[in-house]
């Protein structure tokens, strides 16, 4: 009869020739399973963002005037503004959620460009490393594509040119950064960061839980991490 310390050596050996860790992965495997879970997890990140409420009933990626800028709200009633603040925030944040769907195609051609020397690193980098790849790779390419959408969107109210006047005043005072100066950049920028914050969401769950990845090879390249 099989003594208990004997079967239990048994079942240890048996996991061990069945776990995997990411050396035992080919290159081919390691680099296909990271660019199904990016993929995945970019879209995801869209799809989340880039409808009716995507970023105005997200608190952690809501669009608010500028730090200093909306701290001087009083200053803006002064100038008849006041009022306006939630109806001037609501039209950014309707301008990122139109303007973001347009990163999806960007950002699945920027993980198909990627090569395996990018996979290896990925894979035994930080926590958010494959986020960090796609906003180097990608950020300036959809930046591009976001601007315009963002330009027309706050074109039709007439708050923007009143938001870029007062702003431009407040930044030759040092209330604000050059980049918040323009209704267009500033939205622009916060769309950008707020997708790729959801990305790392997305990368951040893969990681933890590699059983919520799309594919069965995702599923096995995370899983030996």
């Amino acid at each position: 009869m099989l003594r208990i310390p004997a079967l239990v050596a048994g079942l240890l050996l048996s996991a061990n020739v069945f776990a995997l860790s990411l050396s035992d992965l080919s290159q081919q495997d390691a680099s296909g399973g990271l660019k199904d879970a990016l993929t995945q997890g970019a879209k995801v990140a869209v799809q989340q963002l880039g409808k009716p409420g995507g970023f105005s009933n997200n608190p952690e990626v809501r669009i608010e005037l500028p730090g200093k800028l909306g701290k001087a709200a009083k200053t803006m009633k002064m100038m008849g503004m006041g009022a306006q603040v939630e109806q001037l925030e609501t039209s950014m944040n309707k301008a990122a959620e139109a303007a973001v769907p347009q990163a999806q195609a960007l950002l699945v051609d920027a993980v198909k460009k990627m090569s395996v020397q990018d996979a290896k690193s990925i894979l035994s980098g930080p926590q958010d490393s494959a986020t960090q790849y796609l906003n180097k790779s990608s950020r300036e390419q959809i930046r591009a594509k976001f601007l315009p959408i963002v330009k027309q969107a706050t074109d039709q109210v007439g708050l923007a040119k009143q938001y870029n006047g007062f702003a431009s005043q407040a930044a030759t005072f040092g209330v604000l950064d050059a980049k918040s100066a323009n209704i267009e950049s500033y939205v622009t920028e916060q769309a950008l960061d707020g997708l790729f914050d959801m990305i790392a969401k997305q990368e951040a769950s893969i990681r933890e839980n590699p059983a919520a990845a799309a594919t069965s090879l995702a599923k096995k390249v995370f899983g030996a991490l």
